[in-house]
């Protein structure tokens, strides 16, 4: 469904990604693990083409994506989940929700799927159904990310992009948030690229990993691979911590 091809990312003078090469397969949760910095957002912002790749190949599809609009590109079926939610917090949460299926309110029968596929968001978070003409700023953390994940839902995306959707969140809610990740690849057959600061949980439900290092692609594997690799658990597992994700 996507593969990346030595794409090269610049911020300014910063040069964030380095000959990154990656692929995701249909109905695959792949995860990327890596330090603060290491790029990992970047690579995200540039396959939403919110950054401009300044050389490589983006293929969706088996289409060039690499520098079209962020509008063509949620178009074309990719949706970002950003880190730190970034709900419109003066809106409701259904407001919130409508925004993400945009591209659909320009006919009678977008508008009618919109509302099946809200319909499909409250089941799988009914707080958000409960919370319907709530501010979106007076939701808790948790809600929050659930709202941020039913906003790229909205738009029906073939590959969802996820940004750190545990960070700040309580164990029990973090758990709710994978289980819908979960989901989403099992029931639904969306392709997830999931960027997780929590990488054991990460890779218990991923098929496959890779690991960036300054902006470099150092390593990838299946996930059983990748848990078991000795230079993985000690910079990015902590063997010694407690997990919060547990079967």
């Amino acid at each position: 469904m996507l593969k990346i091809k030595n794409i090269n990312t610049y911020y300014g003078q910063v040069y964030a990604l380095k000959n990154v090469s990656l692929h995701l397969k249909e109905g695959e949760i792949v995860t990327l693990i890596g330090a603060n910095g290491a790029g990992k957002t970047t690579l995200l912002n540039s396959l939403s083409c919110i950054v401009p790749v300044q050389s490589g190949e983006i293929l969706f599809a088996g289409e060039s994506i690499s520098n079209l609009a962020p509008s063509q590109i949620v178009r074309l079926g990719i949706s970002q989940v950003p880190e730190g939610r970034q709900v419109f917090k003066p809106l409701s949460v259904e407001d919130n929700l409508e925004l993400g299926a945009y591209q659909h309110y320009s006919s009678r029968a977008g508008r009618a799927e919109a509302k099946n596929t809200a319909s499909m968001i409250y089941d799988l978070f009914p707080i958000l159904h409960k919370r319907r003409k709530q501010l979106a700023g007076t939701l808790s953390g948790g809600e929050q990310q659930m709202l941020s994940i039913g906003r790229a839902l909205m738009a029906k995306p073939k590959l969802l992009l996820l940004d750190e959707p545990s960070m700040g969140l309580a164990p029990m809610i973090v758990q709710e948030i994978f289980r819908v990740i979960e989901n989403l690849s099992q029931e639904k057959q969306t392709t997830v690229l999931l960027v997780e600061q929590n990488a054991r949980a990460a890779l218990k439900m991923a098929h496959r990993g890779y690991v960036l290092e300054t902006g470099k692609m150092i390593l990838e594997g299946t996930a059983a691979e990748l848990l078991q690799n000795k230079d993985v658990q000690r910079a990015y597992l902590g063997r010694d911590k407690k997990e919060i994700w547990e079967r």
